[in-house]
């Protein structure tokens, strides 16, 4: 989804979503939309300026597994060491679901505290 690669990059970039939104010249509101998904078709004007100010390009934007990619040849050691550890535990995929389900809700709760 285009709205989470400019997100990632905006985040990689060290730009609040104000500051691109000031430099790209894009509403926040529309940048928030457009990370959030409820926006799916910016015009490529829009894309164009955005991309520019992340010192990207707009394949860089459009590539949808690019992140997923990028992220999984990054992965340090001592993530693989891990998930290598959990599999001879046993642990499954339907397991390691449930648990990323549990932190996310111990989480949300810890943010309303």
């Amino acid at each position: 989804m285009i709205g989470r690669r400019i997100k990632s990059l905006r985040i990689k970039r060290g730009f609040s979503i104000n500051e691109l939104s000031d430099k790209a010249e894009v509403s926040k509101s529309y940048l928030s939309y457009i990370e959030r998904g409820i926006q799916k078709n910016p015009s490529v004007q829009v894309l164009s300026r955005i991309a520019k100010t992340l010192d990207a390009n707009l394949e860089d934007l459009l590539e949808e597994n690019k992140d997923m990619t990028a992220d999984l040849t990054t992965l340090d050691e001592e993530w693989v060491s891990l998930v290598r550890e959990a599999i001879r535990q046993g642990i499954t995929k339907e397991d390691f679901s449930y648990y990323l389900e549990f932190i996310k809700f111990k989480k949300m709760n810890e943010e309303k505290e």
